[in-house]
């Protein structure tokens, strides 16, 4: 799963760094690992193996990730940090706000999962002719089990409900044809949908896990619509010919919507040259309201062209 929000590390441990991407875990993550491992005990004859085989998830989700983070930096965005959750991972990623941008940044986690199924299943294959089956049983069982976990997560991520995977998909599909602030809309309110079937799938099995991912999608959704009204009434805005984002291609609205960091007076940054007529603080780089991105103001006054 992919977040814009700012990172926050607040309650993780830092595990590594690879490729400019710091990995974080989540104390939690230890707590639901310690229950997993020691509740199923006589899924193997060795308490290791059902480390083994929660270890495997945690590699699985954190290549999940970092597919995410990857194709976000491959068409222009940022991406520098991986938090794993008890419930999944997040990759917080800022890709350029163009529909096909961040279909990609999205498309390329499940991928991942896609790429890893006929490698786990030629691995289990392989096991069974050399007849590990027999004299490794706990090994082929767990290597069974994560290409089930593998193929488990790919369609769970794929549910077109927001904000997984498949919901955030299918709102930049809807992108195309809505624009941005219409398509999180529907994607939000197809994602509470979602949640009334997690709720009843938490309740007819006693779940505690579904029942806490159903408040975890619910929460996401309604920030989902929040957000999806604040984009429609900045769409509605009149905006400034001649201008646009050099990251967006967006013409920014005419209005005082910026503030000057020192004295916090509001002003149009392009009606005074990014300087502050309240203390002339002049500013190196304007920030677009549509993407976040900021730029020198010179970039904003060229020509784009934005794919």
């Amino acid at each position: 799963m992919i977040c814009r929000a700012v990172p926050s590390s607040q309650g993780a441990i830092r595990l590594f760094r690879l490729a400019g991407i710091d990995v974080f875990l989540h104390w939690s993550w230890f707590v639901v690992a310690f229950f997993e491992v020691t509740e199923r005990t006589t899924q193997y004859r060795s308490m290791a193996w059902n480390a083994a085989e929660y270890l495997a998830l945690f590699a699985i989700v954190t290549l999940h990730e970092f597919g995410h983070a990857l194709a976000c930096r491959q068409v222009g965005g940022r991406a520098d940090t991986i938090v794993l959750w008890p419930l999944g991972g997040v990759a917080y990623v800022d890709p350029p706000q163009r529909p096909g941008a961040t279909l990609w940044s999205l498309a390329a986690g499940p991928l991942v999962n896609v790429a890893l199924t006929p490698v786990l299943v030629a691995l289990l294959i392989a096991a069974r002719s050399a007849d590990l089956a027999e004299t490794a049983p706990d090994a082929v069982a767990c290597l069974r089990t994560v290409a089930y976990i593998n193929v488990g997560l790919l369609l769970f991520n794929l549910l077109p409900v927001y904000p997984l995977d498949g919901g955030q998909i299918l709102r930049s599909l809807l992108w195309y044809v809505l624009g941005r602030a219409r398509s999180l809309t529907v994607a939000s309110g197809i994602g509470f949908l979602g949640v009334l079937g997690l709720l009843a799938l938490a309740v007819a099995a006693g779940s505690v896990w579904f029942g806490i991912l159903a408040v975890f999608v619910g929460l996401s959704c309604w920030r989902g619509f929040q957000q999806a009204r604040a984009l429609a009434r900045l769409a509605r805005l009149p905006r400034r010919a001649g201008v646009s984002c050099p990251s967006c291609g967006t013409a920014p609205p005419v209005g005082m919507f910026w503030a000057c960091g020192r004295c916090r007076a509001r002003f149009d940054t392009f009606d005074t040259g990014a300087t502050c007529p309240g203390c002339g603080a002049a500013f190196a780089t304007t920030r677009c309201v549509d993407c976040g991105r900021s730029s020198p103001l010179a970039e904003w006054l060229k020509p784009q062209a934005i794919a």
